[in-house]
C-alpha cells in the first residue's frame, strides 16, 4: 500500500478488505494533520464498516478505493473516491438528526462541487465518467432514475442513497454507463489545476500561510509563483542594505495580481511561522472598499468555523478584528498617517508634529509595518481629488480637516512609508486600463512622486508599464532620468488565472473595446472553451446562466454605474454599501441579497477584483457602437441621454473611465458570460410619438449589430 500526499489512506479493493478496520483506522489517524477528534473517529469506523459490505460483494476486486481525498488548491477533500471499472465515484456521507430541505440541497452541492472540480481541473479525470453519491445514514429512499447531466460533461446528476441502498446504485450506474477504458492506476497523483476565486484562494492562503496549494504549479505559462519570488528578494535586498524600494507589479485581467498581493502580505509576515514574526510584517492595502469588506467577511466566517469545529472559544468579532488588522482599506491607513501631522500644513510641506506621534528607534514615525501592498495602485487619488476631500473633512465633513494638502494620494503614501528610519518597501498592483473613478491618477502621480521628491528609492518596474494602457504610454519618457530604475519581466503577469477556461478573454476584450480587426479570430480562438453568448431578452439571459451554474457556482448581472434604463428589464441597482457587496458576493442562492437571485445588478466600483463564475452584461445606452467608433452618453436622471464629447480634459477622462467600466465587466466571469443588449421600447401612442424615448432601439442596435458581427453566438 503506497502512502500518497494527497489522502489519508488509498488501496486496491482486494487489500482494503483484508484490512482490519484497526489497520485503516491507525493509517488514518497517523496521516491526519492534526488531532482527529472522536467524532471523526467513528465517521471513519463506521464509512469502513459500509464500504467493506459493499466492496465485498463485487466479483471484481480489481479496484482503488481513496480516504480523504484532498483537492489540493481548493481547501477540500473528498470523504471517498472509489476507481471501478473506468468510473470515478465521489462518495460523501452525512448523518443528521432532522431531514431539513436545506440541509440536502447543500449536501448535494458540496458533492456535484467535488465532481465539478475533478472534471474541470483534474487531468486523468477529464475524460472519465464521474458519478457524485450522497450517502445519508438511515435515508429511507434511493435515486430511482440515473441520468448524464445535461451538460454533454460526463457528470451523473448528484444520486442519494441511504447506507442500505449504496451497493444498488453503484451497480446501476457501473452497468448504465459501461466504460472500456479503465481509470488510470497514477490517478492519485494526477496533475492538478484549479484557479479559486480570490475568496476562496485568500481563505486558504489565511489559514496555512503559504501559497504552495493554491496557485496553479502545473499551467504552462502561470507566473505568480516567479513574480513572488522576485518581490520577497526585493524586500530581503531592502532590508540586508536598509534600502528604500518600490515594485510596480502588472498583470492581464484576473492573472491573480490581488493573489500575489495577499501571498507576499502572508509570507512577509509569518516567514513559515505559526504566527507574525515582530516587525517584520507587511499589510495588504486597497482603496476598493467592496472587496476589502468581501475578504475579511469571508476570511473572518471562515476563521471563526474553523475554530468553532476545533473546539476554540472565539466569537465572530474576534475573528473580524484579527482578520481586519491584515487586510486593511487604504483609507485608515492613510488617515493614521494624517494625523501625525502638522496641521494645518505651512508653506507646502508636509511635516511630522512631534506631540501627536511616538518616533522609534527604527520605525522613526512610519507606521510598524515594514511593507504596504497597494491593490489597483492605478486607482490612487489625483492631487486635487485629495485636497479638496480632507479640505471639507472626508465625504461628510465629519473627519480631520487638512486644508491646503499638498500632494496626491500616490506622493503621501510613499511619504509615509518614507518616514522609516531603516528600511521599506512598497509594492504597487497595477490594472492597465481600469481606472474607473474621476480623480483617480492611474500610474502617472507615482512615478511623478519618485521623481520629484523620492529619488533615493530604488525603483523596480514590468517592462509592460510602458504600455499604451499604463500612464497613456509615457512611463519611458517620465523615468529617463531616473538612475535607480531595475526592469524585470518577473514583475508582470501574462496568464489569466480567472477565467480558466479561456486565458485570452482579456486579449479579446481589450480587441472588441479598441474595435481592432483582429477581434472576430479573438473570440473564435476561446469561444469552444469559454461560452460568449449574446441575446436582446434579458429573461433569455437569466435563463442562461440558471442552466449554466451548478453546485455552488455563483453567478449576477452586472452594469456600468452610468447605466440607467435597467428598471423596464426587471432589474435594479445594487445599493450602495459595503454591506450590500458582502451579502451579494457571500450569501448563498436560498438570500434573495445574493447575486444568484439575478435581481439586483452589481456596478464596475463593486466587482473589481473579484469575481463570479458567469455573468449576464447589461449592456445599456451609455456606451454605443456607431459607425466603427464608440460614443458616450450621460443620462441627466430625467428624460435624456446627453452625449459626452471629447472636448476638454475632463470629459476625455470621464470618456476613459466609461470604456474602462465595460472592461472590468466583461473580464468578471471566470467560466463564461452573456451580454445582453436590450432590443429597447420599439412602441409609439396613439398620436406617433415614442413610448420612451429613453430607450429608443437606435440607442442599442449598433452595439448589437457589431458583436454580432463577430460572430458571438446568439441565444
Amino acid at each position: 500500500m503506497k502512502k500518497s500526499p494527497r489522502c489519508l489512506f488509498n488501496s486496491d479493493f482486494e487489500r482494503f478488505l483484508s484490512l482490519d478496520t484497526s489497520a485503516i483506522l491507525g493509517t488514518l489517524c497517523d496521516n491526519y494533520h492534526g488531532v482527529a477528534l472522536t467524532i471523526t473517529i467513528e465517521a471513519w469506523k463506521d464509512e469502513i464498516r459500509k464500504l467493506k459490505n459493499v466492496l465485498s460483494r463485487f466479483d471484481d476486486k480489481n479496484g482503488q478505493i481513496i480516504f480523504e481525498y484532498d483537492i489540493p488548491r481548493l481547501g477540500k477533500r473528498i470523504d471517498t473516491i472509489l476507481l471501478y471499472r473506468g468510473i470515478v465515484f465521489c462518495l460523501e456521507f452525512k448523518v443528521w438528526k432532522s431531514r431539513e430541505l436545506n440541509d440536502f440541497e447543500k449536501a448535494i452541492d458540496q458533492v456535484l462541487d467535488y465532481a465539478l472540480d475533478l472534471k474541470n481541473f483534474h487531468k486523468l479525470s477529464q475524460d472519465k465518467v464521474i458519478a457524485p453519491v450522497l450517502i445519508v445514514v438511515n435515508y429511507p429512499r434511493k435515486t430511482e432514475n440515473i441520468q448524464m447531466s445535461a451538460y454533454d460533461d460526463n457528470v451523473i446528476n448528484p444520486l442519494i442513497t441511504g447506507e442500505f441502498g449504496l451497493l444498488d446504485i453503484l451497480e446501476k450506474v457501473l452497468n448504465k454507463f459501461p466504460q472500456e477504458t479503465p481509470v488510470d492506476p497514477n490517478w492519485i497523483i494526477s496533475p492538478y489545476a484549479p484557479t479559486p476565486t480570490i475568496i476562496e484562494a485568500a481563505k486558504r492562503l489565511y489559514e496555512n500561510h503559504s501559497v504552495e496549494d493554491i496557485i496553479r504549479h502545473e499551467a504552462d505559462n502561470a507566473s505568480t509563483d516567479r513574480t513572488i519570488k522576485y518581490i520577497l528578494d526585493v524586500i530581503e535586498k531592502s532590508k540586508t542594505n536598509r534600502e528604500k524600494s518600490i515594485c510596480f507589479v502588472t498583470g492581464v485581467p484576473g492573472a491573480g495580481k490581488t493573489l500575489v498581493g495577499l501571498d507576499v502580505a502572508v509570507k512577509q509576515t509569518y516567514q513559515g511561522n505559526d504566527k507574525p514574526v515582530e516587525d517584520e510584517g507587511a499589510v495588504y492595502l486597497s482603496g476598493n472598499g467592496p472587496l476589502v469588506a468581501v475578504l475579511n467577511e469571508a476570511l473572518a466566517k471562515d476563521n471563526y468555523k474553523k475554530c468553532k469545529e476545533r473546539g476554540e472559544n472565539k466569537k465572530l468579532t474576534d475573528s473580524r478584528r484579527e482578520v481586519g488588522k491584515f487586510i486593511q482599506i487604504i483609507h485608515r491607513y492613510r488617515d493614521n498617517m494624517l494625523a501625525k501631522i502638522k496641521n494645518p500644513v505651512e508653506n507646502g510641506v508636509l511635516e511630522i508634529d512631534p506631540e501627536k506621534a511616538m518616533k522609534f528607534n527604527e520605525a522613526g514615525y512610519g507606521e510598524v509595518e515594514h511593507v504596504a501592498i497597494f491593490d489597483e495602485a492605478q486607482r490612487s487619488w489625483t492631487k486635487k481629488r485629495l485636497a479638496d476631500y480632507l479640505k471639507r473633512g472626508g465625504t461628510y465633513g465629519n473627519k480631520l480637516k487638512v486644508p491646503n494638502f499638498p500632494m496626491s494620494e500616490a506622493a503621501f503614501l510613499i511619504w509615509s512609508l518614507d518616514q522609516r528610519e531603516d528600511w521599506a518597501v512598497i509594492v504597487c498592483l497595477v490594472g492597465g486600463g481600469q481606472e474607473i473613478n474621476v480623480g483617480e491618477a492611474g500610474i502617472t502621480e507615482w512615478i511623478k512622486a519618485l521623481n520629484d521628491k523620492f529619488q533615493q528609492w530604488k525603483v523596480y518596474i514590468s517592462p509592460q508599464l510602458t504600455e499604451p494602457e499604463y500612464a497613456e504610454g509615457k512611463v519611458n519618457e517620465l523615468l529617463v532620468k531616473n538612475k535607480n530604475v531595475t526592469y524585470s519581466e518577473d514583475l508582470h503577469l501574462n496568464v489569466s488565472l480567472r477565467s480558466y477556461r479561456a486565458e485570452k478573454l482579456s486579449a479579446f476584450v481589450h480587441a472588441m473595446l479598441a474595435i481592432e480587426p483582429n477581434t472576430a479570430s479573438l473570440y473564435n480562438e476561446i469561444k469552444d472553451k469559454y461560452p460568449i453568448v449574446l441575446t436582446r431578452d434579458m429573461e433569455k439571459a437569466k435563463k442562461w446562466l440558471h442552466e449554466k451554474v451548478r453546485g455552488t457556482e455563483r453567478t449576477g448581472v452586472l452594469i456600468t454605474k452610468e447605466s440607467a434604463r435597467f428598471k423596464p428589464l426587471g432589474i435594479h441597482v445594487l445599493e450602495t454599501g459595503d454591506e450590500n457587496a458582502v451579502h451579494w458576493f457571500l450569501e448563498d442562492k436560498v438570500d434573495i441579497r445574493s447575486s444568484n437571485y439575478l435581481e439586483d445588478a452589481a456596478t464596475e466600483i463593486q466587482v473589481q477584483g473579484l469575481e463570479l463564475d458567469y455573468t449576464c452584461v447589461l449592456w445599456d445606452a451609455d456606451m454605443r457602437y456607431n459607425r466603427g467608433r464608440w460614443r458616450y452618453y450621460k443620462f441627466n436622471g430625467q428624460t435624456k441621454w446627453v452625449e459626452q464629447t471629447p472636448d476638454t480634459e475632463n470629459k476625455q477622462e470621464l470618456i476613459k473611465y466609461m470604456l474602462n467600466a465595460y472592461r472590468v465587466l466583461l473580464t468578471r466571469a471566470r467560466a463564461g458570460m452573456v451580454i445582453c443588449v436590450p432590443a429597447g421600447n420599439q412602441n409609439k401612442n396613439l398620436s406617433g410619438y415614442w413610448e420612451d424615448s429613453t430607450r429608443l432601439p437606435e440607442f442599442y442596435d449598433g452595439t448589437y449589430q457589431y458583436l454580432k458581427s463577430l460572430g458571438i453566438k446568439e441565444i
